[in-house]
């Protein structure tokens, strides 16, 4: 029987929600959390957690998506662990509490200059932290975590026996603009120096996000994380520089190279949101197709934070991924 607010497979229902997260949630986590810094290949600061579940069945390895930190993800990761699953997670470089570029004094910018770099700091987490978990090895990846789980496994495709991308970034929104237009004017800012600047459009975090321009539909699950946002000044990032836009600008024709997406022959499940206006869906039924063993599926009612659905929308979705994780069996249209 599920404990009081969880339903069976270990998700929080939205009806006192921030109670539940706060109550039960958390501290039944901080039981089985164990929280580290691993040096990068270039001696950077990556912090990652691991969390031990009893009688592990095998490890699911998180991957945020942009602007985003692993502790977005706990109700997730509360749900693995109660089903047996044990779970890595980390803050990408310049996200959360990882190592960010010293030459930004704007927090809440998020910076790259080469986006292999995120594909390098998942290899080290791999190589550090992966291999001490119990096998097999599972990957769960959102939005820019999506590309940069696909450049992994395009490299390594037998890391992880199946892996599930949700609401991947295989080619961002670019707000109206041809790609040639923004890639030009990205490429001219870095040239005057300005490539770790904020991009034109985009302004410093200050304060409560507005749900209804938000990546989430289900408004407990928003409210609970935003607050911790508002109180956590490592939890702000909210925009781009020059710099990262055109990496991730540049991203997808590296994704989608000739020949790289069929080196990914694991299963793998591409779920889709059906209100999304963070990424473009043409990219990711592109991936999708060429994928030897994957198959893309639109979740309905979802905005780009499928995760973060009201419950009608997100338990049926996370109950079919945790069915998938278990059996490999690519779920029904």
């Amino acid at each position: 029987m599920a404990e009081k607010g969880l339903n069976p497979d270990g998700l929080v229902f939205q009806e006192g929600y921030t109670e539940t997260m706060d109550q039960t949630v958390i501290p039944w986590l901080a039981a089985h959390r164990k929280d580290e810094r691993i040096p990068a290949r270039d001696g950077k600061s990556l912090y990652v957690s691991r969390f031990d579940a009893d009688s592990a069945r095998g490890t699911v390895l998180v991957v945020h998506g942009f602007t985003e930190s692993s502790e977005k993800f706990l109700e997730l990761t509360h749900s693995l662990l109660r089903q047996g699953w044990s779970v890595v997670s980390y803050d990408q470089r310049g996200h959360g509490r990882s190592w960010r570029d010293e030459r930004i004094t704007d927090g809440s910018l998020t910076h790259i200059d080469h986006f292999e770099t995120y594909v390098q700091d998942l290899e080290t987490v791999c190589e550090k932290m992966l291999r001490k978990m119990p096998k097999l090895w599972m990957i769960f990846c959102h939005s820019m975590g999506g590309a940069v789980t696909s450049l992994f496994l395009e490299k390594h495709p037998d890391v992880f026996e199946k892996a599930v991308f949700c609401a991947p970034m295989i080619a961002c929104s670019r707000g109206g603009l041809p790609l040639f237009v923004g890639k030009t004017l990205c490429r001219c800012a870095k040239a005057l120096g300005q490539g770790r600047k904020r991009i034109f459009m985009s302004k410093p975090f200050a304060g409560p996000e507005d749900f209804a321009t938000a990546c989430a539909s289900g408004r407990e699950r928003f409210d609970w994380y935003d607050a911790m946002r508002v109180r956590t000044p490592a939890l702000q990032n909210n925009g781009p520089s020059y710099s990262w836009t055109l990496e991730a600008l540049k991203v997808t024709d590296r994704i989608l190279a000739p020949g790289e997406v069929e080196k990914i022959r694991i299963p793998v499940v591409v779920y889709g949101a059906e209100d999304d206006s963070q990424v473009l869906p043409e990219q990711q039924i592109l991936f999708a197709d060429r994928l030897p063993n994957g198959k893309r599926k639109v979740v309905p009612g979802s905005r780009h934070e499928i995760y973060r659905s009201p419950d009608a929308v997100l338990f049926p979705w996370w109950h079919e991924i945790l069915n998938f994780l278990e059996t490999g069996k690519l779920p029904q249209s």
